[in-house]
């Protein structure tokens, strides 16, 4: 598998173990749900700090950008799901420096924020919800999601772990495309080829929260635990059109969000996670999902 070289050069941040810098109002999760959050540069670094960086006058709006997706959480379910933010800003930016640096797309420096039922959720081609595992729709959510992924857009749903996260999001999901289910994808589809040539078994593109992926270098353990579960196995799941254009991706037993927000903070894990799984599948994914 090719790796991401680049990084080693670019990046002056994984040079060894720094500290996290935590933004005002405590630790993850603290930015509420609520928050009036329009991009992600409204918010101070989660981590070690993000990269800038700035496109050719006058093609400002001919970018892909890094749109996420808030939403209201269940009362219920997984005791141990978070909000929409975790891992926000710097997941959403480091990931995007990285699509800028690797491909021949230009990239949107600030990101975005947005509700499914936003005017203008047409505009961005490729949107992500985190860590959806007490995620519930709003009706009006679930007609405004239909219509986007029906008219070509696509979704990708990462960091939600064992079978009260899955069931939870399979089944919001379900009122979206009450006849379609979600299909495993195997190892040999092209979306795990199409920039970086990643290679089976799926486990070892498995990224864990970074306190998690340290200690694996000591137990070889890269999966979490959440709601009384070893969540082991990682899964790649998607739904498909009528024409079998991919619609929806969920990477579920991973935190890709983890490997994108911390990849400054610990070497090992910038090395094991960040370059050789949660990169180069998240940069897989998208280029697909734009070209397909």
């Amino acid at each position: 598998m090719r790796t991401l070289q680049f990084l080693l050069i670019v990046c002056p941040l994984c040079a060894g173990v720094l500290l996290a810098q935590r933004w005002r109002g405590g630790g993850e999760g603290s930015l509420r749900e609520d928050a009036p959050v329009r991009t992600a540069r409204e918010v101070p670094s989660h981590s070690t700090g993000t990269p800038n960086w700035t496109n050719e006058p006058g093609f400002e709006k001919e970018t892909w950008t890094f749109a996420r997706i808030r939403y209201e959480r269940a009362p219920y379910g997984s005791r141990s799901a978070a909000n929409c933010f975790t891992d926000f800003p710097d997941s959403d930016l480091n990931l995007s420096f990285r699509v800028q640096q690797i491909t021949a797309m230009k990239v949107d420096p600030d990101g975005r924020v947005l509700r499914l039922t936003d005017p203008d959720l047409s505009d961005y081609p490729w949107i992500y919800m985190v860590e959806p595992g007490r995620l519930l729709f709003r009706e009006t959510e679930v007609t405004a999601l239909r219509t986007y992924l029906l008219n070509g857009g696509f979704f990708m749903a990462d960091d939600f772990w064992g079978p009260v996260q899955w069931e939870n999001f399979e089944s919001q999901m379900r009122r979206v495309f009450p006849d379609r289910s979600f299909v495993e994808l195997p190892m040999d589809h092209p979306i795990f080829h199409c920039v970086f040539d990643l290679k089976g078994p799926k486990n070892k593109l498995q990224t864990p929260n970074i306190r998690q992926g340290i200690n694996s270098q000591y137990d070889g353990v890269t999966w979490e635990f959440h709601d009384g579960e070893e969540c082991i196995d990682m899964h790649v799941r998607a739904l498909f059109d009528d024409k079998g254009r991919m619609m929806v991706i969920a990477t579920h037993n991973c935190d890709n969000g983890d490997g994108w927000e911390r990849e400054g903070e610990s070497d090992y894990f910038f090395h094991e996670f960040s370059e050789k799984r949660a990169f180069p599948l998240g940069i897989n994914i998208l280029v697909y999902a734009m070209t397909h």
